[in-house]
Formats: structure tokens, sequence, C-alpha cells
């Protein structure tokens, strides 16, 4: 099986808690031309995030995009998406297992030694990496991990990595200077005027060459 890669430097994560409707805002996101999504709904019962992640797998389908739905590889393996798993989330390994060696399985860090531990686990297609820079997406979020942690982080990890948390269009290009392959972004697109125009800026931002 070839490596993986990102379909897209921006990575955008359509999150059910950032917005009141998250399959509008999936709809806008794939407008704004992205290829890659991420579905979170932490609150979403089993039911209500089956029907959430169909809705939007139709949708990036149509679009060519690839969707990865975060935490749940069972709801990720019977509506036929990638995985995003956290430090608290079943294993990689476990997740490997239910969804086959075809899919796309991702997986959170949030300091270098946890970076390090996945890498010699393996058993994933990418890794990320943050919060880069603070956050008001998680209600105890991670400590602030920064551009010098993230450019260390790049040097000791094999695999594509994204970099994560409070990544805003100003601080893309540093970013990626860094050596993100992609960013993750929600809020910037979430509390946009226009989430449309928003992630085509953001792509285009995020497309310039990183190293």
């Amino acid at each position: 099986m070839a490596a993986f890669a990102f379909p897209d430097p921006l990575y955008p994560i359509a999150d059910a808690d950032s917005c009141a409707d998250v399959v509008a805002l999936a709809d806008a996101i794939l407008a704004g031309g992205a290829r890659l999504l991420q579905l979170r709904a932490k609150r979403a019962t089993t039911r209500e995030l089956i029907a959430l992640a169909r809705a939007v797998r139709e949708r990036a389908a149509r679009a060519g995009a690839l969707l990865i739905l975060n935490d749940r590889a069972d709801v990720a393996r019977l509506v036929g998406t990638g995985v995003h798993l956290g430090q608290g989330d079943l294993s990689p390994a476990a997740a490997r297992a239910i969804l086959g060696p075809a899919a796309v399985i991702g997986f959170s860090t949030h300091n270098l030694a946890q970076l390090d531990a996945a890498v010699r686990a393996g058993g994933v297609d990418y890794l990320a990496f943050g919060p880069i820079f603070a956050t008001r997406s998680k209600a105890n979020p991670d400590p602030e991990l920064g551009i010098e942690a993230l450019a260390t982080a790049r040097a000791r990890c094999p695999l594509p990595l994204v970099a994560i948390g409070g990544i805003t269009g100003e601080s893309i290009p540093a970013v990626r200077a860094a050596g993100a392959d992609a960013v993750a972004v929600i809020g910037a697109i979430a509390s946009a005027g226009d989430p449309v125009e928003a992630t085509r800026r953001l792509r285009a931002v995020a497309g310039s060459p990183s190293r």
C-alpha cells in the first residue's frame, strides 16, 4: 500500500460544538475547495453521529474530498470514512483491526514524548501535533507548544504531520515553514462571516511552499 499523503495542506475540522449546523458548515468548507475534512461531534449520540457522518460522507464523496471522523472507529467503519484518534480513544492498533489496512488513521500527540511513542508504535497514517498556539476549541487544552517544538517534531517524525491549535491565516506561513505538511483549522473557518471564502483564502495561504 502506498504511503499516505494529505490531499490538501489545509485540514479543516467541522466541529458541531463550534457552529449551529455542522452539515451546513461542511457544505461551506467543501464549496471553498477543501479536499480534506474532519467531522467532530463529541456530544452527539451514536445514532446522531451516524446520521451526521453519512450526510457529510455523501457531500465529501461528491466533492472528491477525504472525510475523517473524529474518535469513533466503529462509526467510521459503518459509514466508510477514516478516523482520527486522541490519546484517550481506542488505540490505533485496535482501530486498525476494526477498519482494515486501507483506512486512513490519524492520531493526536500533545508533546514530543507522545509523538515519539506514536512513531514507535506504528499503525497510523499521519500524526497531529499541538496545540501550537493557544486554542479555545477544547475546554481543557494541553499546554501551548509553539513553532520551535513543531520544528523539532518535524525532524523526529517520519510520518505526515498536521499542526493543530489556534492556527489562523496569519500564522499558517510560519507553521508550514516549520515543516507541517498540513494545518488544521476550526475557528478560522467556523467563526468567519463567510466560511466558503474563508476556506478559499486559507487554502491559498496553506498551499504556499513550506520546505
